[in-house]
């Protein structure tokens, strides 16, 4: 372990001018993600600062329904949260399906945004990734590449990202509040994580000293039926190979609106737009739910190991959605 300065902020801009103050720092919360990366080496921050003492620890019901939650609400309370349960089950159930109990008791919602890939050629100082040292090469092209994306990937980079939180987020179309030395802004979470490109360093849109103060869900998807579905290689805590969250709602046997992202799939939660357009004002049909999600999935681009995430994708959504909308499978 390489020494730092340990700094624990009362306030969020106190937090803000630490970080900014200091070219290699980073905000500490439940620690999850970032002391197993700083063990590895992976990491190596100056200086941490700490934002346990934040006053961001509750979720607040706003005068128009929709819900504030603070970055360092945990994520087994905002699971357990009775608002969150209640109108927005897809997100409780994403939450339960992430992590053991213990790591839900200590992981913040601002955290779990920030968490970095799981891709073991980041994790391993010795191997080449254009991610932890932009130039050295992506070791997962050629390598070992089971478990990377299928969607949004590029030369640089064919990492996924791990959050299942974020991927019921991004079906939620929640916002992400952020404050820094030029002050607060929003984000929409869809915005919010990057696409590798020829950057695949850069995570998220995040700024150098910017912090997560909360997110923020609408209460547009407020009661709708919602689910979230997650296929991974054992039951007990691992990541996704696909998993996909819904929200959706059929009127009089037709879609009216509907929400669909997928997660495991691509360096960022990968709002499916195009399904979504091809179902809305249609009937809620097994086939015209499986046409949807294979127009979607027509942009992968499987590598040489990792095509059975197409049909695993295709099947959970189509099964999601056919549950949701009470529609009969096909024969």
């Amino acid at each position: 372990m390489k020494p730092f300065t340990y700094v624990r902020a009362r306030t969020v801009d106190e937090a803000t001018a630490a970080h900014a103050g200091q070219a290699d720092s980073r905000y500490l919360g439940g620690g999850t993600n970032l002391v197993d990366l700083m063990k590895l080496g992976v990491e190596q921050p100056r200086t941490l600062i700490s934002v346990d003492d934040l006053p961001l620890n509750s979720v607040d019901e706003l005068p128009d329904g929709s819900l504030r939650v603070g970055a360092t609400v945990s994520n087994s309370g905002l699971a357990a949260h009775p608002l969150v349960r209640d109108r927005y089950p897809v997100l409780a159930q994403a939450l339960l399906a992430g992590a053991s109990g213990q790591l839900r008791n200590m992981a913040t919602t601002g955290g779990n945004l920030l968490q970095r890939t799981r891709c073991p050629y980041f994790q391993d100082t010795a191997k080449p990734c254009n991610k932890r040292e932009p130039g050295s090469g992506c070791g997962a092209r050629d390598g070992v590449h089971r478990d990377h994306a299928v969607l949004g990937h590029s030369a640089q980079c064919i990492a996924t990202h791990p959050s299942d939180l974020a991927v019921a987020l991004a079906a939620l179309d929640a916002q992400v509040e952020l404050r820094g030395a030029a002050g607060p802004r929003t984000l929409p979470l869809t915005e919010f994580h990057r696409l590798p490109g020829d950057r695949p360093d850069r995570d998220t849109e995040i700024e150098h000293g910017e912090l997560i103060t909360g997110v923020l869900l609408p209460p547009a998807a407020a009661g709708l039926p919602s689910a979230y579905r997650k296929a991974r290689d054992r039951a007990s805590y691992a990541f996704a190979l696909a998993s996909v969250a819904v929200i959706l709602d059929v009127r009089d046997a037709a879609v009216h609106d509907v929400r669909i992202a997928f997660g495991g799939l691509a360096h960022r939660p990968w709002r499916a737009h195009r399904a979504e357009r091809e179902l809305v004002g249609g009937p809620a049909t097994d086939d015209a739910f499986g046409r949807a999600v294979d127009a979607e999935l027509s942009a992968a681009v499987p590598l040489r190991d990792n095509a059975f995430k197409v049909p695993l994708a295709r099947n959970l959504a189509c099964d999601v959605l056919r549950r949701l909308a009470g529609a009969p499978a096909a024969s």
